[in-house]
């Protein structure tokens, strides 16, 4: 099975699992208080070095999104390849933003996010959102997703709307884990469709 059919499958199943209405509430936890890392903190591994080995490991890409704030500044998204599932009872998936981003405090004050996963066709779709200042939604086609009213960007191989439920710290990144309300895959064809993969560097 390829990476777009374990895909599918694991949408089924927590669906399956009731991602779509949780059973039991899920008590939000504070945001951590965010300190620098010390020295006696720091690995003794050469940065590029770790970039190089880090990235002969493949990951899949994703849009996560956000609906617009109160400053009406208009939806929040950024490009981020390190998402993964995290938990079935409760559903839960995670992903990692640096601590510098300027649209993750859009995110955290929104409270939800909507992960769109990526397919072969989108490397275009997954530069812009790349970019930093820039209208991100310019020209792009998208709905509100069901349970956040997040973006959920027209053509992606999977969408999962969440609620932020944690945030913990990860160096000079951010751990964001959040709770599954609602998801979905494609338009039936999402098997047939190769996933944008993200490799020593270059998406491909």
């Amino acid at each position: 099975m390829g990476h777009a059919g374990m895909a599918a499958a694991a949408v089924r199943y927590l669906r399956s699992a009731g991602a779509r209405t949780a059973a039991e509430p899920v008590e939000v936890l504070p945001r951590p208080e965010l300190r620098c890392v010390g020295e006696d903190e720091r690995a003794p591994v050469d940065q590029a070095e770790f970039r190089r080995v880090l990235g002969t490991f493949a990951t899949g890409v994703t849009v996560i999104t956000a609906p617009p704030g109160d400053d009406t500044a208009g939806p929040a998204g950024f490009a981020c390849q390190s998402f993964s599932s995290l938990s079935l009872d409760p559903p839960l998936v995670a992903f990692m933003v640096g601590r510098t981003s300027t649209t993750w405090p859009r995110i955290a004050r929104a409270g939800v996010f909507c992960v769109n996963v990526l397919g072969a066709d989108q490397a275009g779709l997954c530069r812009g959102f790349a970019v930093s200042g820039s209208d991100k939604f310019a020209g792009v086609a998208y709905d509100a997703s069901p349970a956040s009213g997040s973006p959920r960007l027209t053509g992606a191989l999977a969408w999962i709307d969440c609620t932020i439920h944690a945030v913990h710290p990860g160096g000079d990144h951010l751990i964001v884990v959040g709770r599954v309300d609602a998801l979905g895959a494609g338009d039936g064809h999402e098997a047939e469709t190769a996933p944008l993969l993200f490799h020593r560097g270059r998406l491909g």
